[in-house]
């Protein structure tokens, strides 16, 4: 499903619209923008004509296309809901390039944070990061993400193995970190 419109001072977050689908593919298509997508989905679900209509359709997922300036820069969500149990997996993808480092990521996922916990209630997100991408896991840890683990050598790219960062945030302890 598709989360509701989500303003922050840098970007909005909000539904894709279809007519828009093929410049989500491009983003997928550059290797730069896909080399460090885990949680998004194989490359394959982008190139598919109706993967904004699945996507809508899929109950245990909210998604959100990311805004700036009345055009689509991006997209981020959290999948794999358990709702008996309150947890998913978030992930982002900033599929501008220049708009990369300027803060975007950092707004896109506190307002998705805030959403999933005032709004669907869950009690933790979990999501992942490739070590070396850095600048996710400083906008991840600035939004109130902790690490608590690494998966050694858990995915293979560009012929090697590479490390995955884990994070999560508790609603309580970013509930807290709200009120200081």
């Amino acid at each position: 499903m598709f989360g509701p419109v989500l303003r922050g001072e840098k970007c909005v977050l909000r539904p894709p619209r279809t007519e828009e689908a093929a410049q989500y593919v491009k983003w997928f298509e550059d290797p730069d923008v896909f080399r460090y997508t885990l949680q998004i989905g194989p490359l394959s679900i982008w190139q598919e004509q109706d993967f904004i209509k699945r996507m809508a359709e899929e109950q245990n997922a909210v998604s959100w296309v990311i805004e700036v300036d009345g055009r689509p820069v991006g997209w981020t969500g959290v999948g794999g809901i358990n709702w008996r149990n309150g947890n998913g997996e978030s992930g982002i993808v900033i599929g501008d390039k220049s708009l990369w480092g300027k803060g975007i990521a950092s707004e896109a996922i506190t307002l998705r944070t805030k959403f999933c916990f005032r709004e669907l209630r869950l009690h933790k997100i979990r999501t992942r990061a490739y070590m070396e991408n850095e600048a996710s896991r400083r906008a991840l840890m600035k939004a109130g993400y902790r690490e608590c683990g690494i998966q050694h050598e858990e995915a293979f790219r560009d012929g090697r193995w590479h490390d995955i960062w884990c994070g999560e945030v508790l609603r309580e302890d970013w509930e807290r970190s709200q009120s200081t």
